[in-house]
């Protein structure tokens, strides 16, 4: 009977396998002076991804590092964006995202190139499922206002799919035809919405 328990408990784990990826950006270790000394603190954060066009960050905080971690995954899942990618590997087009100093540049980018960014926008790519992508940050290297900048960006991303359903177009009138929309019509499409 405990076998049979065992190979139950077995098949569980294997059937909950985790279908979100994670990535720890940062810990930052906060005190607090008191009457007695100094009282430590832990703030995590984390980007969580699903590796297939779904993204989101989380912060969290507490006394000890791996319960900071637990509150800043879970705060990630119930934060998550979907984005949508170009043939599953890069961006739609060039896009621009801000968040306070925070400024950064993301650019499509032909196969085989990878991702070239730096830390917390690597993550962010990484768990979002992107290959090719080169992208720069500009201004405040603080991984949490890049993470937030480099949301808010993706978050203006506009997939030919989107910008033809707004216009009450097919795809391949959009996508097919460069005289009848060019490249920085559908941007400029993409900008306003």
């Amino acid at each position: 009977m405990a076998e049979r328990e065992q190979r139950r408990g077995r098949g569980r784990d294997r059937e909950e396998a985790p279908e979100f990826a994670d990535r720890l950006v940062a810990i930052n270790r906060v005190s607090k002076t008191v009457k007695g000394g100094k009282r430590f603190g832990f703030a995590a954060l984390v980007v969580v991804g699903d590796q297939k066009g779904r993204v989101g960050f989380g912060k969290g905080k507490a006394k000890e590092v791996p319960e900071a971690i637990r509150k800043a995954t879970e705060s990630a899942k119930r934060n998550m964006v979907r984005i949508p990618l170009k043939e599953g590997r890069t961006l739609h087009h060039d896009i621009e995202g801000r968040h306070g100093a925070g400024k950064v540049v993301m650019r499509t980018a032909p196969e085989g190139t990878g991702i070239i960014a730096g830390g917390p926008m690597r993550a962010v790519f990484e768990m979002l499922g992107v290959k090719d992508v080169v992208s720069k940050s500009i201004g405040s290297q603080n991984p949490y206002n890049m993470i937030r900048a480099t949301l808010e960006g993706l978050g203006k991303m506009a997939s030919p799919r989107s910008v033809a359903q707004r216009r009450g177009k097919k795809v391949a009138d959009i996508v097919g035809h460069k005289s009848e929309a060019p490249a920085q019509e559908i941007a400029a499409e993409a900008a306003e919405a």
